[in-house]
């Protein structure tokens, strides 16, 4: 049997890894890939692991949480890392070694292995980890969607009806360069409602459509995706509306839960635009208290913004500065 092992950081799974891996796939009956864990980027091991599950789901992950932190030539330095490979090997019969660096004459000599080299001279995918991690939006198209949207932070604006989420989000969107998502629900009501009302069926497409829009200008973001209200908000007009929620949004709002990196709640202290597709300042409060309710009983931290759009300008971007993708929420201090 031949079974190949490639091994490496991923930080982040590029186009050049890809052909690495696609290489090794087309060249053994089973690849084993060691993923290293480093804190050259603040994607966790588990992720960058599921990146290349997803992509390529035959292959065996081996997570190398305890891995030796040298990197170079020395003789002390190869044969610590060699001795790690075969540690976490723990038996497993390699044939093939995998890679695109100097490391693959001696790692493959320990594993008893042919040293298959791809791409050493990286002219036939002209990528780099180091240049993707300053700037993965202008490196963009070496990164799978998979993995491009995981770069993204993702920033919900929550609220009650006239409470200035739509202009705050686009506003963020134009001082960070990056696009916005606009809320598809108030777009759906106004093409479908009839006497101000939608069915409960209704609902059920509106979640579905949010999302796939939503997803669509992930890729399209630098950086940040400032987003318009999610499902969990129309989940509380469907159940307001309706007493009940149907089985397609409720599974939608749960989702959302973890959709978003940052969820920032847009206050009732600025005027009421009474307009004609609104019920009324009482209303927007009501409505705000069920929003409220809904993200305690999820359990979903939020940010409170108020104030004038500069001062809520000013407060989200002071959370932003503090943010880390896939860190503790907790540890941001509102300041």
């Amino acid at each position: 049997m031949r079974r190949g092992l490639t091994l490496g950081k991923f930080a982040p799974f590029h186009r050049g890894h890809q052909m690495l891996v696609e290489t090794a796939l087309g060249e053994v009956d089973e690849l084993v890939v060691m993923v290293y864990a480093t804190d050259v980027i603040d994607v966790p091991l588990q992720v960058r692991a599921g990146w290349i599950q997803e992509l390529y789901p035959t292959i065996r992950i081996i997570e190398a949480w305890d891995g030796p932190s040298g990197y170079g030539d020395a003789p002390e330095i190869c044969r610590e890392q060699e001795n790690y490979i075969l540690k976490k090997l723990d038996g497993l019969r390699i044939t093939h070694f995998y890679s695109s660096e100097f490391y693959g004459g001696h790692v493959s000599r320990a594993l008893g292995a042919v040293d298959r080299r791809v791409d050493d001279a990286r002219t036939v995918v002209l990528v780099s980890g180091t240049a993707l991690r300053g700037d993965c939006f202008a490196g963009r198209q070496y990164l799978s969607p998979v993995v491009y949207a995981d770069l993204i932070t993702k920033v919900c604006f929550m609220g009650a009806p006239s409470t200035g989420k739509s202009t705050l989000a686009r506003t963020m969107a134009e001082q960070h360069n990056t696009v916005w998502m606009p809320e598809y629900g108030a777009e759906y009501w106004l093409e479908h409602h009839i006497d101000r009302r939608i069915t409960l069926d209704q609902f059920e497409e509106i979640a579905p459509e949010h999302n796939s829009r939503e997803d669509a200008l992930t890729l399209q973001s630098r950086k940040y995706l400032f987003c318009d209200t999610n499902p969990i908000t129309t989940y509380v007009f469907a159940k307001d509306y309706h007493g009940k929620v149907g089985p397609v949004l409720t599974r939608l709002a749960v989702e959302a839960e973890k959709r978003y990196d940052l969820f920032f709640l847009c206050g009732t202290d600025i005027p009421y635009a009474d307009t004609w597709d609104r019920s009324g300042d009482q209303k927007r409060k009501w409505f705000q208290d069920q929003i409220i309710g809904d993200l305690g009983e999820r359990q979903v931290p939020f940010f409170m913004v108020c104030g004038t759009l500069e001062e809520r300008v000013s407060q989200v971007n002071n959370i932003l500065r503090q943010h880390r993708k896939f860190g503790n929420v907790l540890d941001i201090r509102r300041g």
